[in-house]
């Protein structure tokens, strides 16, 4: 149990948290600033700095509790579908991504927005850490569909335009390469780009959505969303329901690597 004195500075840190988040709605992240959160939360601004040394340190402490959310919500959904079906697995975590962005506006513009001026992100530490759990939560989502994708991606027929043997590491940055490899040993570059891709997909319509680009010309956005995961889901040939059995075998996940990916201080970058 939590002495009291620890209990109401865990308290003032939440509420700092939430009027830092706030302001940042209000008036973008260039307008944040550790003397107006002072001014709300009725302390001087040196009481504040008690809290956090500088406004970076303020917003890496607020990066690293929006990744690790957003990461355990999606790795949660996804860890929920079976194995043999990475159609549902696809669709439970693009559902849960849009959810998690449409519900919480000011935390997607942090991590997704326009970058706030003056603040690099650390190389290292608990928020790089965090980041990277969401990275991985995509590629676990393509290395238990990777044995069916591989055989679809060589087939003329397909059409997805991509090469299974087109990529190599070097195509990557060193910190995310190291990063797939250990998480995902088992999947080659290919895998890792197609994982980006997707990506991609899933979040350039929720980015115009959010930043309110899609008001004036679509009545319901969430539709038009769920038709692109579809076209995602048939590009990729998965079925509605399992895919042929064995698929997970032949690239079985490890929980045992996902801990060890996504402990408290881990970092691959």
């Amino acid at each position: 149990m939590l002495r009291r004195r620890d209990r109401l500075r865990a308290e003032t840190v939440r509420d700092i948290k939430a009027i830092a988040l706030r302001h940042m709605a209000d008036g973008g992240a260039a307008a944040l600033s550790l003397r107006a959160i002072a001014r709300e939360m009725g302390m001087t601004a040196g009481a504040l700095y008690s809290y956090y040394d500088t406004r970076d340190d303020m917003v890496t402490a607020l990066v690293t509790d929006v990744y690790t959310s957003v990461a355990q919500r999606l790795e949660s959904v996804r860890a929920a579908v079976p194995a043999d079906d990475p159609g549902g697995a696809l669709l439970a975590v693009a559902t849960a991504y849009r959810e998690w962005a449409v519900t919480n506006p000011q935390e997607f513009q942090l991590l997704y927005g326009s970058p706030i001026p003056g603040y690099r992100f650390p190389a290292e530490g608990d928020a790089s850490s965090a980041e990277q759990q969401a990275c991985v939560v995509l590629l676990r989502l393509v290395e238990t569909a990777w044995p069916a994708l591989q055989a679809r991606m060589s087939s003329p027929e397909a059409g997805m335009g991509m090469d299974a043997d087109g990529y190599d590491w070097s195509d990557f940055t060193p910190p995310f390469a190291a990063l797939a490899r250990a998480a995902v040993p088992c999947l080659p570059p290919a895998a890792v780009a197609l994982s980006l891709r997707i990506w991609g997909r899933l979040h350039g319509l929720l980015a115009l959505e959010i930043n309110g680009h899609l008001r004036p010309h679509v009545a319901d956005p969430a539709k038009l969303y769920r038709a692109e995961v579809r076209e995602l889901a048939a590009w990729l040939g998965f079925g509605d329901g399992p895919d042929a059995a064995g698929t997970a075998a032949v690239c079985a996940p490890s929980s045992a690597r996902m801990a060890a990916m996504t402990g408290p201080g881990s970092s691959a970058r």
